[in-house]
């Protein structure tokens, strides 16, 4: 992180970069729908659930099986197998995916299985929030972990009870959601800012040579389509560019000691100390000996060596009215301030009022 804060602080400062706009901004209504499945995984390894705790997996194993045709009610009590897990199978939808497309899906252990490697996901119906099923699930798990366990050691790594599938599921059913026939459409800028969305209009309507695009709020761009193609505008739209503005913020993330600060980041005039009393006691005794056949007794001779730091090379740094992100980081590299002294550093600004930036701790 130290060197982090020093490369920073010796690199000009960057101008900012045009993008595209479909890299800010979203259509309105098109999104991603979030699916569900309750189901079960098949060919483990001995690493399922036990039947006998696991009671809905019991269950729901003798309900299969009872659907395929065998009768497991008069011998339940003997159902013992460990190579069967319960599951939950969540999936994300994608805007405009039409049946018979493949989705991703993601395996999750319900019960105490231990391990889902090698298994394979039985039919599993996918249920959105209004209940209908969108898609079906099935295949064989892919885990991306090691576990191994022996006699007197074992070793893991990753999450065995999380699998994925990788396009292991078939849609069904469409969301439906039209663009031809409406009058209007509206963008939505992932990060809200009323100065982006000025400039998004603005650049839309330079490039249409007329005035259907507004920025009604900081999140929200209006398109007037006037008896336009939506998809042919949209498609010269979201290829325009323009420069994004943001907000001054500083992103502290104390468990880690993590600092992010962005470019606008400024800091009235400040004068900024930071020291702490160190005493370093070291113990190095050293044993004496006496010569061969003589009458002396080994001992041992203590020897304490005492240090007193208390920083007083370190000496305090002003930072003059409307310092910049670049003089910030070298301030502080110059004082010798490692990452968790600078965010009490920046802490104690913010509250004396010097640093004009918003501050997120996390």
């Amino acid at each position: 992180m130290t060197a982090l804060l020093a490369l920073l602080a010796g690199t000009p400062p960057a101008l900012a970069q045009p993008v595209r706009i479909k890299d800010i901004a979203d259509l309105e209504g098109v999104r991603d729908n979030q699916l569900v499945g309750y189901g079960l995984v098949v060919g483990l390894n001995g690493t399922g659930d036990r039947l006998a705790t696991s009671i809905f997996t019991r269950q729901t194993l003798i309900g299969m099986l009872e659907r395929l045709g065998v009768n497991t009610r008069d011998n339940e009590a003997k159902l013992a197998t460990k190579n069967v897990a319960a599951v939950m199978v969540t999936a994300n939808l994608p805007a405009f995916a039409r049946p018979g497309s493949r989705i991703d899906i993601a395996v999750s252990a319900l019960g105490d299985a231990t391990n889902l490697q090698g298994g394979t996901l039985l039919v599993t119906p996918l249920l959105g929030a209004d209940g209908e099923v969108y898609a079906v699930a099935q295949g064989a798990v892919a885990t991306g972990a090691v576990a191994a366990r022996g006699a007197g050691a074992s070793v893991q790594r990753g999450v065995p009870t999380s699998a994925r599938i990788a396009s292991g599921a078939i849609v069904e059913r469409e969301v439906p959601y039209a663009l031809t026939g409406r009058p209007s459409l509206r963008l939505a800028l992932r990060n809200p800012d009323l100065t982006t969305a000025r400039r998004i209009a603005a650049a839309i309507n330079r490039a249409t040579g007329g005035s259907l695009a507004n920025a009604t709020d900081p999140r929200t761009v209006a398109l007037n389509l006037a008896g336009r193609d939506p998809v042919a505008l949209l498609g010269e739209i979201e290829q325009l560019r323009v420069e994004p503005d943001q907000v001054a913020r500083v992103v502290i993330e104390e468990a880690s000691g993590t600092i992010v600060m962005g470019a606008n980041v400024r800091v009235s005039t400040v004068a900024v100390a930071q020291g702490n009393l160190t005493i370093r006691i070291t113990e190095t005794p050293q044993v004496s000996q006496p010569n061969a056949l003589s009458n002396g007794q080994t001992v041992v001779t203590p020897r304490t060596n005492i240090e007193v730091d208390d920083q007083a090379e370190r000496r305090v740094g002003v930072l003059g009215g409307g310092v910049t992100l670049q003089e910030l980081v070298r301030g502080m590299n110059a004082l010798g301030v490692g990452p968790r002294d600078l965010i009490s550093i920046l802490q104690a600004v913010k509250a004396a009022g010097a640093l004009q930036a918003e501050m997120e701790l996390r």
